[in-house]
């Protein structure tokens, strides 16, 4: 059986892949550089899951990086739990087809609690005196504390927030490579999120681009030498390409000039209460979930929908049953943002009375998601000198609000969910053998394809 790593460098397109990036431009001239058809929606939950079990977010259930949970009348982003994807898994085909193969799952997500043999993934711990402590998961357990023994603690902050950067993609290569010295995994999947931040803050053109691209292509391109020279074959591919944006759509604020939100004043502050709106929109990038509670609004809602600047289309049910979008969790319509326009969470009108967690990193309690986490605010004075201040409040074990972040959606200049007109802006899948097929592949042909390149006969198995 051939070993195989599949490598997500994520944000990586065609029109990243050059000059700046000369170890992948190596590595595509020797092999086979492919477009993927974009996942849609182009986010990262829902086109890895796509990846794991060549299928359709009508049948694997991520339907988005969050969505609204009508058993608990709450929104839920980023959980981690591997049992909300649905059907049957790639490590799992591969076990079917060959018991002896062992799987590494590094940092991709819906990593805990699944069958793989070995993974990590970022997971703070929360004492009950309100604190955060950032650190992993693994499995199994004992992976955390040697690893972290021998590569130091995972560098969580660069991960995500103002000062995300290449230290956190560095930490994951590497523990790619301290799992495959100790347990040779048959097929590794390894994560290198750095290009997603600046993509995002700077926008595709932004001057920053080069310089961060020749930063993971250094790190993209250590990691293929380390990985040929153990005969692991490497596979490079990427979820979807970001492209550039200057208009954010507030579809919630919208909504409550309609009415149809539920809005509650907790100590001073508003809280939008899903449980008890009419309609809301659950954001994620150019995507959005709207949720319907009152039935006869649908109509309403729906041109409403429609004639709100900087949306493109809007999919009912019948809609997205047609695109193999539709499940449980979707929202009663799925909108899609016009090019350059992406949608905020935003509810409030008032920033004095914004939540307080709308200030600051907190990617669980937004019911939606939130680029503009990645910026201090211009506003702060000395912001440096703030978070020092506050970092030492908290050391010395006060309760503190970590309080920096923007309320500046027109900020973010790079966005993803929508499938870009231009090609250049869509995914690509990169493997080293030559003289093959360079035809478009669908993300959910992607396992299949792993699977015949390891040697196994992914059709004796079903999905």
């Amino acid at each position: 059986m051939q070993r195989l790593a599949l490598i997500n460098v994520v944000g990586l397109c065609e029109d990243l892949i050059g000059e700046n990036t000369p170890n992948l431009a190596a590595f595509c001239e020797k092999g086979t550089q492919r477009r993927i058809i974009p996942p849609f929606p182009g986010v990262t939950c829902t086109a890895q899951s796509n990846f794991t079990t060549g299928t359709l977010p009508g049948q694997h259930g991520i339907v988005a990086n969050g969505w609204y949970n009508r058993d608990l009348a709450e929104t839920q982003f980023w959980k981690q739990s591997n049992h909300l994807v649905q059907g049957k898994k790639i490590w799992d085909r591969m076990k079917a087809l060959n018991p002896e193969a062992t799987c590494a799952k590094l940092f991709w997500w819906y990593n805990m609690y699944s069958t793989v043999d070995y993974s990590i993934t970022p997971r703070p711990m929360y004492p009950a005196d309100g604190r955060k402590v950032f650190d992993v998961s693994s499995h199994p357990l004992s992976i955390r504390d040697a690893i972290k023994k021998d590569l130091g603690p995972f560098p969580f902050m660069n991960f995500w927030g103002p000062a995300s950067g290449i230290g956190s993609s560095k930490w994951i290569a590497e523990s790619a490579k301290w799992i495959e010295n100790r347990y040779q995994p048959s097929l590794s999947l390894i994560y290198l999120p750095h290009m997603d931040y600046s993509l995002q803050k700077v926008g595709p053109e932004g001057s920053e681009v080069a310089e961060e691209a020749k930063k993971i292509d250094a790190i993209a391109g250590d990691l293929i030498k380390f990985l040929e020279e153990r005969h692991v074959k490497p596979v490079i591919l990427s979820e979807y390409g970001i492209t550039e944006v200057d208009h954010p759509v507030h579809l919630n604020r919208v909504f409550r000039q309609k009415g149809w939100l539920s809005i509650k004043d907790e100590l001073g502050l508003e809280l939008m209460d899903c449980g008890a709106s009419a309609a809301f929109a659950v954001a994620d990038h150019q995507v959005a979930h709207v949720y319907c509670q009152k039935r006869e609004l649908l109509n309403q809602v729906r041109e409403t929908l429609e004639a709100t600047d900087g949306v493109e289309s809007v999919l009912d049910k019948e809609d997205q049953k047609n695109l193999g979008l539709l499940h449980d969790r979707s929202g009663d319509f799925l909108v899609i943002a016009q090019p350059k326009s992406w949608f905020t969470y935003y509810y409030w009108f008032d920033d004095a009375l914004a939540p307080d967690f709308a200030r600051c990193v907190d990617i669980h309690r937004k019911p939606g998601y939130d680029p503009v986490e990645l910026f201090i605010n211009p506003d702060l004075m000395f912001p440096k000198l703030k978070i020092i201040s506050k970092l030492i409040r908290k050391k010395l074990g006060f309760r503190m609000l970590m309080d920096v972040i923007p309320l500046k959606a027109e900020m973010v200049k790079g966005s993803h969910g929508r499938t870009p007109e231009d090609e250049k802006f869509h995914p690509v899948f990169i493997h080293p053998d030559s003289d093959t097929s360079k035809e478009p592949i669908a993300s959910t042909d992607i396992s299949d394809w792993v699977l015949s390149a390891m040697g196994l006969q992914p059709d004796s198995t079903p999905v």
